[in-house]
């Protein structure tokens, strides 16, 4: 009888231990992923393949310097130590040729980029349009509810119009219709770099030295918003 209560307490230990063990473990994985991503950014090259996005004066593309901006960003980015996962680095959308709804997939799969590499924040560049040739200036859009999406945009914004010294600074911008902003399981900013609709700020896009003024201006605002974070 002595024997077997000596087995059961024994077991019990064991079964304790394990469950300790096992927490411990569980607890050291979480930190690990934790620190892993904390150095993931995804970035979001807007549009893309069929989709060109904005059309600007002279006819000009989006999708296209989406595209260069976000490349810049990635390297700028890397070069501070963090890892990017970019949503698109060419000329093509995320969708399957022989899709009833590439719009659609294409969006989906952007959304499930970031459910799959669970960055810090996103990114998404994109330009802006409006029927008044003489609207311009960068706007940073956030989701609305997310306390997070805010302070991040409130700090590119700022950077924004600093870097780019806007005549007529714009404020970041809450907004739930969105989709990549609805869906998205982390943090993300869309990023209007610029009107392609007003002759003069679409001609500046264009130009290299200008996106590296961008570029330069979202870093900062990452790193501000980063260390306010503390990760």
């Amino acid at each position: 009888m002595k024997k077997y209560g000596l087995e059961l307490m024994l077991g019990c230990l064991l079964l304790v231990s394990f469950l300790i063990l096992s927490k411990q473990a569980a607890e050291v994985s979480e930190t690990m992923s934790s620190t892993e991503n904390s150095k993931i950014i995804l970035v979001d090259a807007g549009h893309g393949g069929a989709d060109p996005g904005m059309i600007g004066v002279n006819g000009l593309e989006e999708k296209g310097i989406n595209l260069q901006i976000a490349v810049k960003l990635k390297d700028s980015l890397e070069k501070q130590g963090f890892s990017v996962i970019m949503t698109r680095e060419e000329d093509k959308g995320l969708y399957e040729e022989d899709s009833r709804n590439q719009k659609a997939q294409d969006m989906q799969c952007r959304i499930a980029m970031i459910k799959k590499y669970r960055p810090v924040l996103c990114i998404s560049v994109h330009q802006n349009s409006y029927q008044d040739s003489s609207v311009c200036g960068p706007q940073v859009f956030y989701y609305e509810d997310s306390v997070r999406g805010k302070n991040l945009a409130e700090f590119i914004q700022e950077e924004l119009n600093l870097g780019l010294k806007v005549k007529r600074p714009r404020v970041a911008k809450g907004n739930k219709t969105y989709y990549l902003l609805k869906r998205s399981e982390s943090v993300l900013n869309i990023v209007e770099c610029g009107f392609l609709t007003n002759p003069e700020e679409a001609g500046l896009l264009c130009k290299e030295e200008y996106q590296n003024k961008i570029v330069e201006a979202i870093v900062k605002g990452i790193e501000q918003y980063l260390k306010q974070q503390k990760i």
